[in-house]
């Protein structure tokens, strides 16, 4: 039986690591927001669906640590089966542009609107 308490603590300490908003967070396991709310106030237990998007999606979440408490967070199970020892890939440099550029096409404005403070707005069309 899961410890909801102790559950929704470890879905805290998720939400922390990867630096997630609770809604951007469920966002990313494709579940309603409201799901998570609930959740986190302990008005709704985790369901195994639940469980296994989060397992899915962040594949550092060791399932036993999630659910009970127990292994370890982020996931040390690939080092244990292991005995080389990895080095992480270092991060792009400015240089090296993560993102592929966009193929060029020719750009043309359409409609510019102007919001103004009192609530008002002006439209100009191509």
């Amino acid at each position: 039986m899961v410890n909801t308490s102790d559950f929704i603590k470890r879905l805290e300490h998720l939400l922390r690591y990867y630096g997630l908003s609770a809604s951007s967070f469920a966002d990313k396991i494709n579940v309603q927001r409201s799901s998570i709310s609930h959740l986190l106030s302990g008005r709704n237990k985790p369901s195994l669906d639940f469980v296994l998007k989060v397992v899915n999606v962040f594949p550092d979440v060791n399932l036993y640590w999630l659910l009970n408490g127990k292994g370890s967070f982020p996931s040390d199970a690939e080092k244990s089966t292991t005995n080389t020892v990895t080095t992480p890939k270092p991060k792009p440099t400015p240089e090296e542009p993560s993102i592929k550029s966009m193929p060029k096409s020719k750009k043309e404005i359409e409609k510019i609107i102007i919001f103004y403070s009192d609530g008002s707005f002006e439209a100009y069309n191509n």
